[in-house]
């Protein structure tokens, strides 16, 4: 008897992540773990699932807090020995209004979109069985285009991040660099955009790409990642000013879960809510959502 196949969703409880995890429940032939940060909510989120009929298991899961990325990937560890699917899809954003020093949005917003992201990856990737598939949850503004401030120095740090020897390590690095000069004053004439969500997007967009390369070198076989733009999607972190369902914007991250074995592409890759592979280093992006 085969072992049960086991798929993971960060943040799952509700917007993108909810709808991700109804298609997954539907289509994945295994066990769907909706993971939230807030236990109470990601129950009642399981509880919703069930009411359509869908069945998954849940467990916290905040990808700010080491002590609780270290139990989850111990439970799964133990449990499982392993598992197959991995939807990075935990994330914050500050509103156009808040009122917090861009400095503090910095730090805040790239400690939790890429290094929460990041540390996630770290701890579950060494679990992950051959033939695994990573989706993560990118943005529009996840594009390297969106690095457009004071030229030459955008064009020298859309450089480095395009680069195919980019380490992890380096990308850290810029992400540091980004909140350093996001305290200080100086990120546009530095040549960093004016948004942190942004910067935070094309960090895990770019770490993408050297997670594939980490694969194409890693032992077990045929092990895939991607990420994508979900679509501009009415939720709490849209404002609900998006136009596409949850639905609609679980397409492109649930096809990625859900890639067959042995697919030649997209790895690696940066793609659009419509399942269209996106040159992530020079374009263009769809006019569309």
């Amino acid at each position: 008897m085969a072992a049960q196949r086991i798929a993971v969703v960060t943040g799952g409880n509700k917007g993108i992540g909810f709808g991700i995890m109804k298609e997954l429940c539907a289509k994945f032939s295994g066990i769907v773990y909706l993971t939230a940060r807030d236990e109470g909510r990601g129950r009642a989120a399981i509880e919703e699932l069930k009411k359509l009929g869908l069945s998954a298991h849940f467990h916290q899961l905040d990808i700010d807090n080491a002590e609780s990325i270290a139990a989850f990937a111990d439970y799964i560890k133990k449990t499982y020995g392993g598992f197959d699917v991995l939807v990075n899809n935990a994330a914050m954003a500050y509103k156009h209004a808040a009122t917090e020093p861009f400095g503090e949005q910095a730090e805040n917003t790239i400690r939790v979109n890429y290094f929460g992201t990041l540390a996630v990856c770290h701890a579950l990737f060494p679990l992950l069985k051959p033939h695994a598939r990573v989706a993560t949850v990118s943005s529009s503004c996840g594009h390297l285009s969106k690095i457009d401030g004071n030229e030459p120095q955008a064009a020298a740090l859309r450089e480095k991040f395009a680069s195919s020897t980019l380490t992890e390590e380096q990308l850290g690095e810029l992400m540091n660099e980004f909140v350093v000069k996001a305290k200080d004053g100086t990120w546009k004439e530095s040549g960093w955009p004016n948004s942190t969500y942004v910067v935070s997007k094309i960090g895990v967009s770019a770490l993408t790409r050297i997670q594939q390369r980490a694969f194409d070198a890693d032992p077990r076989p045929d092990m895939v990642v991607n990420n994508c733009h979900p679509g501009y999607v009415d939720t709490d972190m849209t404002s609900h000013k998006g136009p596409l369902t949850i639905e609609q914007g679980a397409v492109c991250p649930s096809y990625l879960a859900l890639l067959p074995p042995d697919i030649k592409e997209p790895r690696g890759a940066y793609l659009w809510y419509d399942k269209q592979i996106v040159d992530w280093v020079n374009g263009p992006t769809p006019t569309a959502w």
